[in-house]
């Protein structure tokens, strides 16, 4: 993934200030020719800069109000399998490598304590699984954010 330029950092602060703004508006908030901001965006878009749509839906209004993180031990040499199996669970929204005693960090969400205990149940079921602490997310302190780094990347021109 190419290093985004300040200039695609301003722009996707303006993006974070008003997700759904044209091309047009964009190009007028930031003083850029509008083909310019299409092509800017499309590349952005291309190389992986801009994520999907879907991270910006919260779990929680689809009925998923119990968050955890699993800390996965897995055999040696099944990493790839287990990340596999891991994204058919439509629970998983993520999951991490680590280095250190713990192999993986997996991100799951659960209508309750029950749905926990059964999404649990099917990682272990997992060929290569040997092990799952679970840690419930009581509160988020801070949302997934990268704005101040956007900022940072824009300079001081940013606004």
């Amino acid at each position: 993934m190419p290093d985004a330029d300040a200039t695609d950092a301003r722009l996707l602060l303006a993006l974070t200030d008003d997700p759904r703004a044209s091309v047009m508006a964009l190009s007028q908030r930031l003083g850029l020719a509008r083909n310019t901001v299409q092509s800017r965006l499309a590349r952005l878009e291309g190389n992986g800069v801009l994520g999907p749509l879907d991270q910006r839906v919260r779990p929680e209004a689809l009925g998923y109000r119990l968050g955890a993180y699993m800390s996965v031990q897995v055999a040696q040499r099944g990493l790839a399998e287990v990340s596999d199996a891991l994204a058919q669970l439509p629970e998983v929204l993520e999951v991490t490598g680590l280095s250190g005693a713990t192999d993986l960090l997996v991100h799951v969400v659960a209508t309750d304590a029950d749905h926990l205990w059964r999404i649990t149940e099917a990682v272990l079921a997992i060929p290569g699984v040997q092990r799952v602490d679970t840690a419930l997310a009581m509160r988020r302190f801070v949302d997934r954010r990268l704005a101040p780094l956007l900022e940072r990347a824009a300079g001081p021109a940013a606004d």
